[in-house]
């Protein structure tokens, strides 16, 4: 069930959910707007000839209030807000039409488990042929609320929680194809 924007407040005044900073206008009918970050992350392509799932990514750290995304690139971001999902609910991250329309595609998978922690990393990937210009303060994206049917037995405590900025993948810290390690 996707949370409105009433049980939204409720969850937030009770402490139960939590979104910092948060103004009352980012407040939508059943979505959370969030703003862009000061802090991104640009694959390091002068070190790699490709990437591999196994080795560490190099990035380059961008601390700025304004960012161009050249045609056709990737980049890494944060929101500027922090949030604090309970044990019973899920988050999807959607980017906002208006900026989706100028070919602006924006993700972070897509979902945020039940009981993370910590700013979103943002996927942006600039699909026009024009460079897109991006300040600091603007909002980017929204958080879509739902409520899961039981609490989470495992809530997420994975390796992007508690998360302050723009975090590169750390695929290579996955156990599961390691020679030797069984999860």
């Amino acid at each position: 069930m996707i949370l409105s924007d009433s049980t939204i407040r409720s969850l937030l005044d009770e402490g139960v959910l939590r979104v910092d900073p948060l103004a009352d206008h980012q407040i939508q009918p059943a979505s959370v707007d969030c703003t862009l970050g000061r802090h991104f992350l640009k694959i390091d392509d002068s070190q790699r000839t490709h990437l591999d799932l196994d080795q560490p990514i190099p990035y380059r750290d961008i601390e700025a209030d304004t960012i161009v995304i050249p045609p056709q690139s990737f980049l890494l971001a944060t929101t500027n807000e922090y949030i604090a999902l309970p044990n019973h609910v899920t988050a999807f991250v959607e980017g906002r039409s208006s900026i989706g329309r100028m070919g602006l595609f924006i993700q972070n998978a897509g979902w945020v488990d039940a009981g993370f922690e910590g700013r979103i990393t943002l996927e942006l990937f600039n699909a026009n042929s024009l460079p897109i210009e991006l300040r600091a303060g603007r909002r980017i994206c929204q958080l879509v609320f739902c409520l899961m049917d039981c609490p989470s037995n495992k809530p997420y405590r994975g390796k992007y929680y508690k998360q302050i900025q723009s975090v590169g993948s750390r695929i290579s810290d996955d156990t599961e194809n390691k020679p030797g390690v069984h999860s």
